[in-house]
Formats: structure tokens, sequence, C-alpha cells
């Protein structure tokens, strides 16, 4: 899962005197983009590809606006959206899906792992794979990850990367609460550079996000009756601010 980045002002929102961010720029460029991938997956016609292909064009001028994405060229952009097109139903552009885990210990600690891309903290986290169902998955990827055998309880939360400003992929994350069975502590090679149990004082930097979903984690992990997080519909998708 990627690192929640924070939004930062790079404009004026003028309808809504508001300020535009890079958050909100990757999210109309790759809403655009899949748009134009999803009707170029369908469309037999010359005179649709075409428009299809310069919404495209537009989705990565928008999109190399925002910073993560210096030294990516518009041109480059386009091309590998173009390379990702698929035809009629396997070509309908959705999100990735990704799954979480939220594991605690008998001392009320959380377990965490340190991204090897990143370097961020963040709870066990990872693609869903074929042939898996969701819990299947999770369990897993927290195995692999941190050496821990779980078992999944419940849903927790349902999160659009988007709606959090994330940058890169658009996915949807469903995240477990789960019970940590046995096993030992040992960081993936690859996927991780450092594991460990953490209580909520002692939390390590940086957290993935900010943290945002520390008090939920732990109050989780306390047995306290937490509601599954989700994304409330908002009224206007495309003006209203952030968060909301």
């Amino acid at each position: 899962m990627s690192a929640l980045g924070a939004a930062t002002p790079v404009a004026s929102r003028s309808m809504a005197g508001e300020d535009v961010t890079e958050a909100d720029l990757t999210r109309w460029s790759e809403a655009l983009a899949g748009i134009a991938r999803t009707g170029l997956g369908f469309t037999q016609s010359l005179y649709e590809r075409e428009r299809f292909e310069e919404v495209l064009k537009v989705a990565a001028e928008i999109g190399t606006r925002a910073s993560h994405r210096d030294g990516v060229s518009e041109e480059d952009l386009t091309a590998g959206w173009l390379d990702s097109v698929g035809h009629g139903v396997a070509g309908y552009v959705t999100p990735k899906v990704a799954v979480g885990a939220v594991v605690g210990n008998d001392a009320g600690e959380l377990l965490l792992i340190q991204r090897g891309d990143s370097g961020v903290w963040l709870y066990p986290t990872g693609w869903a794979d074929i042939g898996y169902s969701p819990a299947e998955v999770v369990a897993k990827e927290v195995e692999e990850e941190t050496g821990i055998e779980v078992e999944p309880t419940r849903i927790i939360a349902v999160i659009d990367s988007l709606r959090l400003g994330a940058r890169g992929l658009p996915f949807y994350s469903v995240v477990f609460q789960c019970q940590a069975l046995g096993g030992s502590l040992k960081p993936h090679p690859l996927e991780t550079q450092d594991v460990g149990w953490f209580g909520p004082d002692n939390l390590p930097e940086p957290l993935a996000g900010g943290g945002r979903w520390r008090d939920m984690a732990f109050a989780s992990i306390r047995g306290e009756t937490v509601e599954a997080a989700f994304d409330r519909p908002r009224t206007n998708v495309w003006e209203q601010a952030r968060g909301s």
C-alpha cells in the first residue's frame, strides 16, 4: 500500500475559493485516465478512439503537475496508460484492491512494519491475490511480511486511497482486525525493512498518513466497539472539499 501523502496546495480553486492540492490533481488525472482507457477498451469507432486518446493527453498534463511525478513526461504517462488498455470487460478500469491488518498482542501493542520501498511505518498491507478471499490473503500477507500467524476476525475499514490523498495507483483497501495466533517477528527480506510491536506511546516515525489510523487501530485491539470506517458519499464528488 502506498504512503498516504499530505495534500499540498498548488493553485487557486476558483469555483469554491479553496486551494487546489496535489491530491486534487492526482484524483482528476486518474479519473479522466480511467474513463478514457475504459472507453478505448470498448469502442470500435476510430473517431471515439481519437477523442479518448485526447482525454488521456489532458489527464497526463494534469497529472504531471503533481510534484510526486517530477521527471515523468506527459508523453511517457500517456504511453503507459495506452499500454495498459484492455478489451471489453477486461478493459474496464477499476481501482486495485489491497488488504490491511490491525494486529494486537496481549500487551496492547500494535504490529507495524517499516515498508521496504518508502521507509514509512504502517500496519501490514498488501495487494489482493487472485484465488484467495480477502481474509485469506490478509492472513498470508501478515505472515509473509512479519512472521506472525493471525486469524482475521472482522472488517474495520474500507478505504479509498484517493480520498486520503494517496499518490500513485488508485486502490481500495479492506482493513481487517486480526488475532495473533503465534509465530515470531521476522521481516520479509524484500518488502519490509523492519517489524515490531509498539504501544501508543512509543510509535516509530514516520507513520504512513501521519498516523490518522492510530486511534482506530488501538481502540480495536483494546476490544472497544469500533464502527467500521468507510468514505461517506459526497454531495458533489468533484467540487466538495477533501476529507468531507
